[in-house]
Formats: C-alpha cells, sequence, structure tokens
C-alpha cells in the first residue's frame, strides 16, 4: 500500500509490529519533495508513534475484522462483548480495553478490531452519554465564567463539568479527551 492510501483506522505492519492509523497528514514542503506524515497506535502497548513516509514508501496493510459488540459486564478475567450479528460472547482483557472502559456503560455499543481472531483494540464513539453519579452542590452567587467542578460518572470516570449540572443529570463527554460537552 501507498503512503497515500493511509487512513485512519487502517491496520498496518510496520517493523513487524502492528499499529492502527490514528491521523494523516498530507505535507508539501516549499523545499524538497512532499511526504505523508502519519501519526499510528501500537495495539499491544498502546503507545503512539509518528513516521514520515515518502511517496516510493510501501506499507504492509493488514485485514482487520472490525465487529459491531455490545457491552454486558466485567469479571476478574476482562470485560464480555457480545457479536450483535452472531451473538457469540468474547471475553477481552483489561490490557487490551486500557481507558475505554471509563466509556463504556453496559448495554453499550462499541467496535471491536480483530486480527486473526484475537480482539486488538477497541474503537469508541465520538462522545458517548453518561449519567451524574456524584457532584458537589453549585455555590449560589458564583457567576465567575469558566468555573468548573468535579463529577463522578456512572462508569467511574471523573471529569470537570459547569456549576448548573446536578446528580442524576445526563450529559455527553468526549471519548477523545474525556471532557464535558453538553447535557444529553
Amino acid at each position: 500500500m501507498k503512503p497515500n492510501d493511509l487512513r485512519p483506522g487502517k491496520g498496518v505492519k510496520i517493523d513487524g509490529k502492528l499499529y492502527v492509523v490514528v491521523k494523516t497528514d498530507h505535507v508539501k514542503p516549499g523545499k524538497g519533495p512532499a511526504y505523508v506524515q502519519a501519526k499510528f497506535k501500537d495495539v499491544i502497548t498502546g503507545s503512539n508513534i509518528e513516521k514520515r513516509f515518502g511517496s516510493s514508501d510501501n506499507i504492509e496493510e493488514i485485514n482487520l475484522d472490525r465487529r459491531e459488540m455490545e457491552y454486558l459486564f466485567s469479571d476478574g478475567a476482562g470485560a464480555t462483548f457480545m457479536d450483535l450479528e452472531d451473538y457469540d460472547q468474547m471475553v477481552i482483557s483489561t490490557d487490551v480495553l486500557g481507558d475505554a472502559m471509563l466509556y463504556i456503560i453496559p448495554n453499550g455499543k462499541a467496535t471491536v478490531m480483530c486480527y486473526e481472531g484475537n480482539p486488538i483494540t477497541i474503537e469508541l464513539p465520538a462522545s458517548v452519554e453518561m449519567t451524574i453519579t456524584e457532584t458537589i452542590p453549585s455555590v449560589k452567587g458564583a457567576t465567575a465564567t469558566n468555573q468548573l467542578k468535579e463529577a463522578t460518572c456512572e462508569t467511574g470516570l471523573k471529569i470537570r463539568v459547569p456549576p448548573f449540572i446536578t446528580e442524576g443529570e445526563k450529559i455527553r463527554v468526549s471519548t477523545a479527551d474525556g471532557s464535558y460537552q453538553s447535557r444529553a
């Protein structure tokens, strides 16, 4: 595969390791040849790397099986997901999931990427809806702008929310950086 064909979400093998493309930029400097700057996520360790490719470079593409799955429950072995097509259940270890479990509520849906039948990473939607389970009450008369308070969501995720948010409210949270977006 040529570097110009790299797209976010594609699987590649570089130096014998499996990566998922996170971001690509086509750079055309004023002096010198154009190149593709790509950011990859290592599917085993979760670390990010950046590489630069010229137009003549070749990259080995791998086929990732994307499955829409529903999160059922967690136990000592990991999290159990159910395939929505054939209803098979799969236990995914916490090493593979990482911080993704902070954004998935029971019966929530996510895309699990598998390579040769083994789950390697999980793809979350851009934002998720969660319920606030714990937060301090807002202080009357505190009208300073950009004032945020701590809140805990139903999955244990701790985020900062505006003072008008109360316990029991549903909010929308960004999965990219874990920030408050809006009321749901």
